[in-house]
């Protein structure tokens, strides 16, 4: 788990550098990007007595990634040491929680965060009991969702030049195929599955242009 947290990390720190250099002393208001998500993830649960709703799950957990860039970058703002954050997140996340109403869950978490202005890693943890999102796919998705965003910006996304459709079918439709056949518990995850959308990207661009 630590070295799954290990490269999170490193991942979270290195796009943010992406947006600013010296990211970390600008002070960026990360409690403001989370409670934004919360209200994003209840709507794709569903809150509205009114109308007729039906959660959707898939949408929550993309959401509950999102929240996840936040408090990652939350908590490497705060002048910790990598380390230290480390320990605290594996603490705090190796045990799940009891699931609770999702909408009460997420009220529970944002009040605690706007309160504290500190990420609830507690908080946190039910919120991912409560939408059944597991470790280990927090860890994929994340992941996932990081390497494609590298991947972009590698390969002409800021010039304009980046196709996200690749063959009749949208880059994170690629990237779902990819990394359901890598072992995502391997030390290197990150790289084979960069090198693996490199390796179709490349190969469907010629066959493209070969037909």
């Amino acid at each position: 788990m630590q070295q799954k947290i290990d490269v999170m990390l490193a991942l979270q720190d290195s796009m943010n550098k992406k947006v600013h250099p010296q990211w970390a002393e600008q002070q960026f208001e990360w409690y403001r990007a989370i409670w934004i998500e919360c209200a994003e993830l209840m709507d794709h649960h569903g809150w509205k007595w009114w109308k007729k709703q039906a959660p959707d799950y898939e949408q929550v957990k993309l959401e509950i990634i999102d929240i996840w860039h936040f408090g990652m970058s939350m908590m490497l703002q705060s002048g910790e040491s990598v380390e230290s954050i480390n320990q605290q997140i594996a603490a705090a996340l190796r045990n799940p929680l009891p699931a609770g109403h999702l909408l009460a869950v997420i009220e529970e978490f944002v009040a605690n965060i706007m309160l504290h202005k500190a990420f609830d890693l507690p908080g946190f943890n039910r919120l991912m009991s409560s939408a059944s999102l597991s470790f280990d796919e927090l860890y994929q998705s994340y992941v996932g969702k990081n390497v494609l965003n590298f991947f972009r910006q590698d390969h002409g996304y800021k010039e304009g030049t980046y196709r996200k459709n690749w063959a009749g079918k949208e880059d994170n439709e690629h990237l779902v195929e990819i990394v359901a056949t890598l072992d995502c518990n391997h030390i290197d995850f990150k790289d084979h599955l960069y090198q693996a959308l490199a390796t179709r990207y490349r190969e469907l661009q010629q066959l493209e242009s070969t037909s």
